[in-house]
């Protein structure tokens, strides 16, 4: 499907240049730079073909495209994931499509810094992010923007990603992060940016830092830049801020971001405008499509295990997760964090064993403890008003099949938890999965005990086992504000 017939080059022909200007409404000294944009693909890689397909008719209608990443470009499929290294195949794929410059996520520690590194060397893109500061060897220097030119145009990129989830580090495994420091992003956004200023037509910001984020730096100090290309808070936004153009484009190569800036003969910023083009309009690229199928022949993570007999939705497999960490390790209770579920269904009917790992690709452990109601509650509350890691809160995040209400005030800060079945000076082993057990506050507890079952492993051999399950849908915790 043609989409991006209006953005023809102006290299052309006279003929076709009149038509460029009509569907324009450009003089000839006018230039118009776009750029596609992607955010939080995840590995899905099954979508590429279509993102392809799609950035290569824009080309074919100009050359003055920049294609772009706000980063988290594995975890989440099993077939990038488990692929040796980890992460090879989405690398292997944006190096053939040519993607220009990109920032770090979240996720792109998540298989340590020496991991890290090696994917930085394999990609031919160039990677830029401002505020990771390095004191290790197996981990490069990044630097903190680049300049490319376009048309007589110079464009300054600067990257950044979030450190609001974890005492000044992004979510993930503190381990992931020693001799890491993150500074401020926001700040280092405004240092850079000043300093891009006097040199470049325009000033883009790539960021990982969450849309929330993103405002409060454009509230802040939005005089240098001119865009916000961003990603981690998995959703879509189109607004303006202080005269900058704040975009992010949701997850998972569902739709591809079309910024349009149009500059005039002095290399002064017209106008800019911006839509999300879903990639289900697009036919798949063959030679993608091929590639992807290869990725996807793998006959262990292809092996039939079970069938689920209806669809489970996401609450679903959050029950089923911590129910069965909850039997797994022998405990009282369990909970799972709604962020560790990482799909979000499966559908009816047979499951394979890649499913699993999409589902967890984290390597998640299961830990047990022993707590009171009293310390479960401050759990959930401290996660509920936590205003560091805001993608997290104001939401019911831990799940479990034991039932509990948060109480929450006119303001939504929750103020108490209720366990309508559990006894109030009854100590409780609880299983937790260790991602909440390392980075979650207010945790108080006794007796911790690194199980070693791994999660993904662990429902995969259950399922073996059981061959069908059947969904629970129903949410077994609600917020119920308080009169």
């Amino acid at each position: 499907m043609k989409r991006f017939v209006s953005v023809l080059t102006a290299s052309v022909s006279v003929a076709v240049l009149a038509v460029t200007m009509l569907f324009a409404g450009c003089t000839p000294a006018e230039k118009t730079l776009i750029f596609l944009s992607t955010n939080d693909m995840h590995a899905k890689i099954q979508h590429f073909p279509r993102l392809a397909e799609a950035v290569k008719e824009c080309r074919d209608t100009t050359d003055m495209v920049i294609l772009t990443d706000a980063g988290d470009r594995w975890t989440g499929n099993a077939y990038v994931d488990m692929a040796d290294p980890s992460g090879r195949p989405i690398i292997e794929l944006m190096n053939r499509l040519k993607f220009d410059v990109a920032t770090l996520g979240n996720h792109e520690f998540d298989h340590g810094q020496a991991h890290l590194g090696k994917m930085l060397r394999m990609s031919e893109f160039k990677n830029v992010c401002a505020n990771v500061k390095s004191d290790t060897c197996t981990f490069p220097k990044m630097d903190p923007y680049v300049i490319m030119e376009r048309g007589g145009l110079k464009i300054g990129f600067i990257g950044v990603v979030t450190n609001y989830e974890n005492n000044g580090y992004p979510a993930g495994n503190p381990e992931s992060f020693v001799g890491i420091r993150f500074t401020d992003p926001q700040a280092e956004a405004a240092k850079y940016a000043a300093e891009l200023r006097p040199q470049c037509d325009l000033v883009v910001l790539i960021s990982h830092m969450g849309d929330d984020r993103d405002a409060e730096l454009l509230e802040k100090h939005p005089e240098n830049m001119d865009l916000v290309l961003g990603g981690h808070t998995h959703v879509e936004v189109n607004k303006v801020i202080n005269n900058v153009l704040l975009t992010q484009t949701g997850k998972y190569m569902r739709g591809i971001g079309v910024t349009k800036v149009r500059f005039d003969k002095d290399n002064k910023v017209k106008s800019i405008s911006y839509e999300i083009i879903p990639l289900s309009d697009y036919e798949p690229d063959p030679e993608y499509a091929k590639m992807v199928g290869e990725y996807m022949q793998n006959e262990e993570l292809n092996r039939p295990v079970g069938t689920f007999s209806a669809k489970a939705d996401k609450v679903g497999l959050a029950n089923w997760m911590a129910e069965s960490i909850r039997e797994a390790s022998k405990a009282d209770i369990g909970f799972y964090h709604y962020g560790g579920v990482r799909l979000d269904g499966i559908a009816g009917g047979g499951i394979g064993t890649a499913k699993f790992f999409d589902l967890e690709p984290f390597g998640t452990k299961i830990v047990t403890v022993e707590m009171k109601p009293a310390q479960m509650r401050k759990m959930i509350i401290a996660k509920y008003n936590d205003e560091e890691n805001r993608k997290e809160a104001h939401r019911i995040d831990l799940y479990s099949m034991t039932d509990y209400e948060i109480i929450t005030d006119g303001n939504d800060m929750a103020v108490d938890v209720r366990f309508p079945d559990l006894k109030k000076r009854k100590k409780y082993t609880v299983a937790l999965p260790d991602y909440v057990f390392k980075n979650y506050k207010e945790l108080e507890y006794k007796n911790p005990v690194q199980t070693g079952i791994q999660v993904n492993r662990m429902l995969l051999k259950r399922m073996g086992e059981v061959k069908t399950y059947t969904p629970d849908n129903t949410p077994h915790q609600k917020v119920v504000v308080k009169k």
